[in-house]
């Protein structure tokens, strides 16, 4: 699961780009030389010398959910020239946290010590591999357990796994390398009990009027876009399981350029829960793609009291990075980060942007991957307390604006000569996901009836295979018509059923 776990994307030399991992603590070092345990790269660190107890080392956080389950590793040096001394202690660690980055569940490997490294447990000059068993208490540091599968309990968010170098007070010296780092996941799924509540797949041929308006117009409310927003088949359709908003190159109502924004703004809203897209954005100066969410409230209070939650947004110039913010009009002014992608990663290939909103934080991942948490956040309302304006629901917006504030008010012969067009932004789904019971059949018998249900607070559908010749196979149908529950007369035919999510 990790990203750069081998240190091999960052490039040769010592220095401290350490690619898809956060540092915490003086002194962490990418090193390419003889000491390397695989490839060309591994990860050094010691400690601060700060005369107090410090902590040094890297981590990455990851989506998750109750239920989940991981194996954690890694290998570990020390040299005798640079020997770990003192009271200096490291190890691997993996936590599991909720949405305000509290620990729930730690595990951590064997740890590295003056002492195991004097009775040849940890020999010098030599890798040693450190597996991530040992289950503690949060608040003692007690090991409690021993397990090689690490279970994320309730209220779970997302995992952790980190390297940690303690160093003591007494300015002790010695480093520790660090090579192949491993987090993986053994259930089926990282989310556990996290499931669909709604969703659009895009499956269908055309966009359903049931779930999506448009808004129409130029300008982009105040963003000095240069579309003129149309609710045309020309500018967003279905085709092929995914959405396409076309920005194309075409003047109409005074504007050089037409496009699609659409919403959910009256059909569906939301408040709390994980939000996700999966999508690809288009490649050209000018172009704005955005998935983001506004308070339903906007026609009453405005924006930016309503709040705006920006999931993802990007410049087509710029296609290594995507940014995710808060708006709100506050004294604290509107939290936002940046990611970008390792190894030549962009925003022209498919990726999964997620949002995990509680009622007192928000969290940001790309293809799971979480790179920002904010858990403040003010209002412009006057009188509005912590956690207004994101107390209240919100409905989506999905749109590919061309020009604006944001991309830099490129000029129109700017756009023209680097534009690209047509701009197509593609959208594989849009998905709300809950914290609830299990997808799972339940079945009541009756005489020679069977009695299917299953949960109706999630997406689902009922599939079938019906009197497969050897057991189960691996075509199934799904029972369009299907009620639930369903009620189902035994005979002495053969049959299997599931449901399947989205």
């Amino acid at each position: 699961m990790l990203t750069n776990p081998g240190l091999e994307s960052d490039a040769s030399g010592q220095h401290q780009n350490l690619i898809g991992w956060t540092t915490y603590g003086a002194n962490n070092f990418n090193e390419s030389d003889a000491q390397v345990r695989t490839g060309t790269n591994y990860f050094k660190v010691y400690q601060a010398f700060t005369g107090a107890v410090n902590y040094t080392g890297l981590y990455q956080d990851y989506i998750s959910g109750p239920g989940a389950t991981y194996t954690a590793d890694g290998w570990a040096k020390t040299i005798a020239a640079d020997s770990l001394a003192g009271q200096n202690i490291a190890w691997l660690e993996v936590s599991f946290r909720d949405a305000n980055a509290n620990i729930l569940t730690l595990y951590r490997s064997r740890q590295i010590t003056t002492n195991t490294i004097g009775n040849g447990s940890f020999p010098k000059n030599t890798w040693n591999y450190l597996a991530v068993t040992n289950q503690l208490n949060p608040v003692t540091l007690v090991v409690t357990n021993s397990s090689a599968f690490l279970t994320a309990p309730a209220g779970t968010y997302f995992v952790r796994y980190q390297i940690v170098f303690q160093g003591d007070a007494n300015f002790s010296g010695g480093s520790v390398y660090f090579d192949d780092l491993n987090l993986n996941l053994t259930s089926a799924t990282a989310y556990g009990d996290w499931n669909i509540v709604w969703s659009d797949e895009f499956s269908g041929t055309n966009i359903n009027p049931n779930t999506w308006t448009f808004d129409s117009g130029a300008g982009g409310w105040g963003n000095n876009e240069l579309e003129y927003y149309t609710s045309r088949t020309n500018n967003a359709y279905v085709a092929g399981g995914l959405l396409h908003i076309m920005a194309r190159k075409e003047s109409t109502n005074g504007s050089s350029y037409t496009s699609a924004r659409m919403k959910s703004q009256g059909l569906a809203s939301w408040k709390y829960g994980r939000l996700e897209w999966r999508a690809k954005f288009p490649a050209g100066t000018g172009f704005w793609p955005a998935l983001w969410l506004l308070g339903t409230n906007i026609t009453s209070v405005n924006w930016p009291g309503c709040g705006e939650i920006d999931v993802v947004e990007t410049r087509g110039d710029g296609l290594g990075t995507v940014q995710g913010s808060l708006h709100s009009g506050g004294n604290a002014g509107d939290p936002t980060a940046i990611y970008n992608f390792a190894d030549g990663g962009s925003v022209t290939n498919f990726h999964t942007y997620t949002l995990d909103w509680s009622t007192n934080s928000f969290l940001w991942y790309v293809d799971g991957h979480l790179y920002q948490s904010q858990t403040y956040w003010t209002s412009s309302l006057n009188g509005a307390v912590f956690p207004a304006p994101f107390d209240k629901p919100q409905f989506i917006i999905m749109n590919l604006a061309v020009g604006g504030n944001y991309v830099g008010n490129p000029s129109v012969a700017t756009v023209n000569a680097n534009g690209g067009f047509p701009g197509d932004m593609q959208v594989d789904y849009v998905r709300v996901l809950g914290q609830t019971a299990p997808l799972k059949i339940s079945l009541t018998r009756t005489n020679n009836t069977l009695l299917l249900s299953w949960p109706t607070n999630i997406v689902g559908r009922l599939q079938a295979q019906l009197n497969p010749a050897t057991g189960l196979g691996t075509n199934w149908t799904d029972l369009l018509n299907a009620t639930n529950p369903i009620t189902l007369n035994l005979t002495n035919s053969r049959a299997f059923y599931r449901v399947q999510s989205p």
